[in-house]
């Protein structure tokens, strides 16, 4: 069993050992991991989440890597929180983000977590809420939570992030597909990365056609940037943190930064309980309960709609 009072005050003071303990401890469903999330909800709230999301090969990794650079020059603390592929082997991140970040490994100002998704869809891990919860109670001012990059349906992280970058890159067909999978409707600021190759301004130009076609914007309404990188080279980075730090400044003018987060906090518990409710429904296989309602919709006495509410009443009321 561990100390988690200790744990949680040691992470609180920044430690990294510390903070990769109580990630585990969220990745692992933990017996305790009530008890971390109880001890951490007095110390969240402070940090500001960026998600960033977009196909493979647009350069999340790299443009991750360019603004937790940019923050630091500022001061803040920065969490990475870089969600891969799971091994198929191990169930563990297959790529490996800190690898691809390592020039921040030694900086105490930052923590770099590669979480694997473990079959979770949408681009993120099922612990990924409590994961941030982590590194906002470390201290960390700014939270960065790169997508795994499975195509342009990844869309969770609308859900999970304060502000939410859409990735592009020219040549790679983003600006027709991004039409399709509805990725326009959940971005807050456009990157058009990879900027010095040929057609970028292309990119950029078809973009915001689209979204001039997109849902109609009254008088003050957040109007997406657009705007163009390079982030191997941090050209263009500045512009992107200026971006963030305006969208983040209307929301909290008009509210809306509360009411993304009263929207995560509500999803999240929502997870939860129908996690809970679908693992007692699964320890009731074999269970005469279900076998008997299952034995009334063969004979026609019951349709599996009555059948499903009388089994929640008996769940919720056992």
């Amino acid at each position: 069993m561990v100390d988690v009072p200790e744990l949680v005050e040691q992470a609180r003071h920044g430690r990294p050992r510390a903070v990769a303990r109580l990630i585990s401890l969220v990745e692992g469903a933990s017996p305790q991991l009530r008890e971390v999330m109880a001890a951490l909800a007095p110390l969240t709230g402070g940090a500001y989440v960026v998600g960033l999301t977009g196909s493979p090969g647009v350069g999340k990794s790299t443009c991750t890597s360019a603004l937790v650079t940019a923050y630091r020059k500022t001061g803040k603390r920065v969490g990475v929180l870089a969600v891969d592929p799971s091994s198929p082997f191990s169930g563990g991140a297959l790529l490996g983000d800190r690898v691809r970040m390592s020039e921040h490994a030694s900086d105490p100002g930052v923590y770099i977590r590669s979480m694997a998704t473990r079959g979770h869809l949408g681009g993120l891990a099922w612990s990924a809420p409590q994961a941030i919860r982590v590194l906002d109670a470390a201290g960390c001012e700014i939270v960065l939570v790169e997508t795994v990059g499975v195509g342009q349906s990844e869309v969770e992280i609308a859900s999970q992030a304060d502000t939410s970058v859409v990735l592009l890159a020219p040549g790679m067909g983003d600006g027709i597909q991004a039409a399709k999978a509805g990725i326009l409707e959940i971005g807050d600021v456009y990157v058009v990365n990879k900027a010095d190759r040929d057609g970028a301004d292309a990119t950029a130009r078809e973009l915001r056609n689209m979204l001039g076609l997109g849902e109609a914007r009254g008088p003050g309404d957040w109007r997406p940037p657009i705007v163009k990188t390079v982030a191997a080279r941090s050209e263009g980075i500045d512009e992107v943190v200026e971006a963030l730090e305006k969208h983040r400044a209307w929301m909290e003018e008009r509210g809306v930064l509360g009411e993304r987060r009263a929207a995560r906090a509500a999803h999240e518990v929502e997870t939860i309980a129908v996690t809970a409710l679908r693992e007692r429904i699964g320890d009731l296989r074999g269970d005469r309960r279900l076998g008997a309602l299952a034995e009334r919709i063969v004979a026609g006495e019951l349709d599996s709609y009555r059948a499903a509410d009388e089994l929640i009443a008996g769940i919720t009321e056992g």
